[in-house]
This record gives C-alpha cells, structure tokens and sequence, in this order.
C-alpha cells in the first residue's frame, strides 16, 4: 500500500484513537490530524502545547470544555452525508480541551503550530460558509470551517461532498510552492469518507516533472497525506465522497496554481 494511505487503527486504543497524523509521522512540519471515535459517555482529553486545534464534531453530540470556556450538547448531525456544516471548536495552543461523548462520537482533530494569537470559541453551523464550486460533473459542494478570513493562526479546515460520477479538487491543482502572491506552500491532509461504505474514492498525487506520481484507491475511513503536487479526486459513479481537509504552512493563505494542461477546462467553462 502507498505511504501516502493512512488507514484506520482496526484495534483502536483505549482513547478511541483511530487515526493519527503528526508532522513527525508525516515527514513534515505543519499539519497534524487526529480521528477518534468515542461510545456514549466516552471522554478524550488532551493539552494542545505549542500546536492551534480545530474539534470538528463529523458526527454526534458532546459537550466540549477547554481552559475558559465550556459548551454542553453541541452537534446536530449524525452522520456526514447529512450534508449540513458541522459544529467545530477552535482551541489555541497553550491550553487543553475535552470531550465527553453524549452519543456515539466522530472527532476530527485538525491541528498545526499555534501563536497564541487568539481565544478558544465554538464555530456554529450557522457560521460555515457553504458554497458550490465548479459546473457539471466537477460540481461539489462545501462546507468552509475556518477559512483564511476567520481567526486562526496556521490552520485551514473545510470539508467537500463530491457526488458519485463527479470529480473535486479539480481541475488537478496544486500549492506546494512558497511564492506568494502566485502560490503558497501548503501541506494537506484528506479524510475520507464513502456511501455506501464499500466503495471507493480515486485521488492522484503527482508533480509536474513527475518525481511524484501515484493513483490512489482510498477506501471509507482512510486518509491521505499530500506533502506536494497536484491532488485530484474522483468520486465512481454510485458512490458519494466526502472529505476533510486540513491545510497549513508558513503562511495561511490558500493560492494555488492549476495543472497547466487541464486549465483550459476552467477556461472553456468561463466562455460559456
């Protein structure tokens, strides 16, 4: 299998821990994610030390504390492809959250370095900016949960639906250079989930001149790592993809540059 495939810890440890990613396992410095898994009454604490986390609650309620602040009961949907935004907890880095499970609970742990820049706060529902991108069968949809115009230090955090027989992250785009104000340098990481859960997703990571080239089949559950290069996904007809993505580096700005041989798919829909 792939190194760039993290699958789910079929033994999961005693804190519901079914995925970790950390700049250290990842062979880079910035993003860091975590998904746990909690049953009903089930809690999972921990400090953020030098690092800024965003708790996106994928599914379930819970009430989440951190150093000053506490929020009972948070969460509406119970299962990702309800297609409503999440609800999400910012918590800096200095300071500690916990979560206590009041039904069963999916947990995102989105995390990068942190500056002390700003407070813990709850990210409502009401406040993810949704939107549709793209035109026929690259359209999808997204759920925007801190974007680079909410305070944050490093992290970006959204999540996209791509409908079965439909392609996202597309056309092939990449932001692994750091040369702004053309593109900026940006590690990624995917979560992926599937409906029904036996299919597939198909995402490539490849470079330019190649030195970085491989085609994926990413199964319910599993992440990816995309230290580089472009990242297209595509969704098999009969099967519904979601993702989560969490982007950070040196500066937190998302530009990036299209694959030059597939920019003119952009470029003919804009004459349309």
């Amino acid at each position: 299998m792939s190194k760039l495939i993290i699958t789910p810890d079929s033994s999961a440890s005693a804190d519901g821990k079914l995925i970790s990613i950390t700049p250290e396992s990842a062979g880079w410095t910035y993003v860091g994610y975590d998904m746990i898994k909690l049953h009903e009454g089930q809690s999972f604490r921990s400090e953020t030390g030098d690092r800024e986390v965003c708790l996106v609650l994928l599914s379930g309620v819970a009430d989440v504390s951190t150093a000053s602040e506490q929020w009972n009961a948070i969460g509406r949907r119970m299962n990702v492809f309800e297609q409503t935004p999440p609800y999400s907890v910012y918590v800096p880095n200095g300071d500690f959250y916990k979560v206590v499970a009041r039904t069963s609970l999916e947990l995102a742990v989105c995390s990068a370095p942190g500056r002390g820049g700003h407070t813990a706060r709850l990210i409502a529902p009401e406040q993810v900016g949704v939107e549709m991108r793209g035109y026929g069968n690259i359209e999808r949809r997204i759920h925007n949960i801190l974007p680079e115009q909410e305070p944050a230090d490093s992290l970006l955090v959204v999540e996209v639906y791509t409908p079965n027989g439909h392609w996202s992250s597309y056309p092939p785009h990449k932001h692994d250079r750091d040369a702004l104000p053309e593109e900026s340098f940006l590690e990624e990481t995917y979560y992926f989930r599937v409906k029904p859960r036996q299919g597939f997703a198909i995402q490539r990571v490849y470079t330019a001149d190649r030195s970085l080239d491989e085609t994926l089949v990413v199964g319910d559950g599993e992440a990816v790592l995309v230290p580089r290069g472009y990242h297209p996904v595509s969704a098999p007809p009969g099967y519904d993809v979601y993702y989560l993505n969490v982007m950070a580096g040196p500066h937190r700005t998302w530009k990036f540059c299209n694959d030059p041989d597939h920019h003119w798919i952009m470029t003919e829909n804009s004459k349309e």
